[in-house]
């Protein structure tokens, strides 16, 4: 039985997404250190690593669905080599069709100003009026958690493979392509509505 802990343990070592995790624990029986050589072998420990590295090479890219909804979205890598290549510039469209599916507001929870999460913390801690004390902070972190993934781009489950999250295809490419590669903003246009930034 592969418990939460010990994936959150896996997690907090590489860096790797939850669900890799998972798998690379229920792949190797629960053997943590086997678990640690099933990642590294697929490259996703490194990937986290590479994160710290400067991308400022990288592509715009377009999606246009059925003439009603339009994303442009900066994906950026570390080299014009990288950038050119097929692999990425169907990631990019797969992040850019995502967007136009899912309307996220915002890339990841960082952005999210500071009175938007209190006033939802405030909402939360309405509804869990008379639970008890020592659960009350534990029911308002997952609700704004859940909040995350209906709100930011990286958090939410990918429409093409809702078992993973777009920061876990992300974490993927890195893992593939050797680069560091960031989301670093989006625009969304819907026919008839307000345009969104992030």
């Amino acid at each position: 039985m592969i418990s939460a802990n010990m994936v959150m343990e896996l997690r907090e070592k590489t860096g790797v997404g939850m669900m890799d995790c998972k798998k690379a624990l229920t792949e190797t029986g629960g053997d943590f250190e086997k678990a640690l050589d099933y990642l590294r072998k697929k490259g996703l420990a490194t990937a986290a690593k590479k994160s710290g590295r400067k991308a400022s090479e990288g592509l715009i890219c377009s999606y246009i669905h059925m003439d009603k909804i339009g994303v442009m979205l900066e994906l950026n890598c570390e080299t014009d080599f990288v950038a050119k290549t097929d692999e990425y510039k169907a990631l990019a469209k797969d992040i850019a069709m995502h967007i136009a599916a899912a309307n996220p507001d915002y890339v990841e929870p960082s952005e999210i100003p500071a009175d938007v999460i209190e006033r939802e913390k405030e909402i939360y801690k309405d509804q869990v009026k008379g639970k008890p004390a020592n659960v009350v902070d534990k029911i308002i972190e997952g609700k704004l958690e859940k909040f995350y993934s209906e709100k930011c781009l990286l958090k939410q489950a990918f429409v093409k493979n809702p078992d993973q999250t777009i920061n876990d295809v992300v974490v993927e490419k890195i893992a593939k392509l050797g680069e560091n590669i960031l989301v670093r903003r989006f625009v969304r246009y819907q026919l008839g509505e307000k345009q969104d930034e992030a």
